[in-house]
């Protein structure tokens, strides 16, 4: 099991994040369609995972509303895959909702990326919608209790 170095970082870094995320999924998408979907979010959160110097990791989420903390977009690099790195950042994400006093993680899945859902299921996560996205890609919602997780 790999052991990554999960750190938060700024808005200066987001040209990583939108590099990962063209590594993982398809169609590629543009640095100025991430900006637009972070603009004017409350508790914006960006994290990478780096093994060594390299990036292969990556989260990006914000607030939904006072109690739900929303991942828009996550995923690990290929190469990498099944080492891990996907459950230290979601716990990462777990730890950090928790200490900002959220009581609920969503994640929303691309209907095709079948082992994010399988990870998803595997740390209690809940199928709680299914909806399509602007593109009309199917999409699954997850909800993860945090508050049962504490008990």
């Amino acid at each position: 099991m790999a052991d990554a170095i999960i750190e938060i970082i700024g808005q200066d870094d987001l040209p990583t994040i939108v590099e990962l995320h063209n590594q993982v999924f398809r169609p590629a998408q543009d640095a100025g369609r991430f900006r637009r979907r972070c603009a004017g979010r409350y508790n914006l959160l960006q994290m990478l995972a780096r093994m060594g110097d390299r990036p292969v990791g990556f989260f990006l989420g914000a607030e939904v509303d006072p109690l739900t903390f929303a991942g828009f977009t996550w995923g690990v690099h290929p190469d990498v895959r099944r080492q891990g790195i996907a459950t230290q950042l979601i716990e990462a994400v777990h730890e950090w909702a928790r200490s900002h006093h959220y009581e609920t993680v969503r994640l929303d899945c691309p209907n095709a990326a079948r082992p994010m859902m399988q990870l998803a299921l595997e740390l209690g996560y809940d199928i709680t919608g299914l909806h399509c996205d602007s593109s009309g890609e199917s999409r699954v919602t997850f909800e993860f209790d945090l508050l049962r997780d504490a008990e």
